[in-house]
């Protein structure tokens, strides 16, 4: 939104829509990204140049400016078409959250105001990110929050679909930063792209994914600057007499995603963690705290697992005052491979090891679920250790 053809591009998009006989609702994330002038970053740098300390209700309030002023200025645009057009806000469009800030929850959302305004042959164009607690105060629903708006409002509104636009052209089956050539994946399972998503691929917020899934209502991902093409996400049910919901694939592995600036957390003690109850009072101390953990290992006399770098401190505030011999290591990232393919099939986790073991990337913790494995690995070791198993899952010809 920050380029104004890149704003141009976008404003086609809608017009084509247009065209074709669809009632659009366009939800429009912030100017740009940190640095450019209305960008939610370089509004939070505005502010903490000022106090550091702001509480979050203020910061909220704040963060919520950007995605007004795109808003405006798109709706503005969509005007000079000759495409009646009005800017909501997250609150005027109904979007109701519970009241945890800079990190909100989606509670319930009330569409009357956009279907007053369907009604009257107007284009909503509603500011994504934020929302509104039953008590007034504004909120915002965290990185990639955009994508949770359009998703909750296509439900509502029982949306034939959900189109992101973004600067690429779909998911790719690796980070293109990493991989230039890496393909374009034309058709993916909302269960594979909510992987994807939560082991670090940037593209889909994992809750738009997860919230379109509910309804069934199918989510394309596609470049701004492009009238087709991209990558479509739905169900993808097995057409035999209506039974089984496995999506239909025959790829092993749709994807690789990774995860930086990770620690790792180890914990031993004296007393048995099972037989002490001190397990689940270290993971509700740190759940109380807000830090969130990952790539669990739980044993009787260890447990391991990593949380996000920026938390480190917090962790040790945390657990210091248990009496447990804690290390805690930077430096690491989790890299995983992702697929609804891989499910039941063995030798998959061996070809992960191999072909890491084989570029000397260092494996320090795993986990895996009916859709990914996850190894922890250096994050100085992050392009190799996508590139090997780029090349052992044949990633490149999807």
């Amino acid at each position: 939104m920050a380029d104004p053809s890149i704003r141009k591009e976008a404003l086609q998009r809608v017009w084509d829509a247009v065209e074709v006989g669809f009632t659009p609702v366009v939800v429009v994330s912030a100017m740009g990204r940190g640095g450019d002038p209305y960008a939610t970053d370089t509004l939070l740098n505005l502010l903490m140049e000022v106090n550091p300390k702001t509480d979050a209700l203020n910061t909220d309030l704040l963060l919520s400016c950007g995605e007004i002023i795109s808003a405006t200025i798109f709706a503005a645009g969509l005007q000079t078409l000759g495409l009646p057009a009005v800017a909501l806000t997250g609150w005027q469009a109904g979007i109701y959250t519970d009241d945890v800030h800079l990190g909100a929850r989606v509670q319930e959302v009330h569409g009357e105001k956009i279907w007053e305004v369907l009604k009257k042959g107007k284009i909503p164009v509603v500011t994504g990110f934020q929302g509104v607690t039953q008590q007034g105060a504004v909120t915002t629903l965290g990185r990639g929050g955009s994508d949770t708006t359009a998703a909750v409002l296509g439900v509502v509104l029982q949306a034939e679909r959900v189109e992101i636009y973004t600067d690429v052209d779909g998911i790719k089956t690796a980070d293109p930063r990493l991989i230039p050539d890496a393909p374009t994946l034309q058709v993916l399972s909302y269960r594979e792209v909510v992987e994807l998503a939560h082991m670090g691929a940037k593209v889909l917020h994992p809750r738009a994914a997860e919230i379109s899934m509910e309804e069934g209502i199918p989510i394309q991902v596609r470049s701004v600057s492009k009238s087709n093409g991209g990558t479509t996400i739905g169900h993808g049910v097995r057409a035999r007499g209506g039974l089984g919901s496995e999506p239909v694939t025959d790829r092993l592995v749709t994807g690789i995603a990774h995860l930086g600036k990770r620690a790792q957390v180890k914990i031993t003690g004296s007393e048995d963690f099972h037989s002490s109850g001190l397990a689940p009072e270290i993971f509700q101390r740190l759940a109380t705290a807000g830090v969130s953990v990952d790539l669990i290992f739980l044993s009787p006399d260890l447990i391991a697992f990593i949380i996000d770098e920026g938390k480190v401190e917090i962790t040790q505030n945390v657990l210091t005052p248990l009496g447990l011999n804690v290390k805690i290591k930077m430096g690491f990232a989790k890299v995983s491979v992702v697929g609804a393919g891989m499910h039941g099939v063995p030798g998959v986790m061996a070809r992960v090891v191999n072909s890491l073991e084989r570029e000397g990337v260092r494996i320090f913790q795993t986990t895996d679920s009916h859709a990914n494995i996850s190894c922890l690995v250096l994050e100085e070791h992050i392009p190799q250790a996508v590139q090997a198993l780029y090349g052992e899952f044949n990633l490149d010809r999807i």
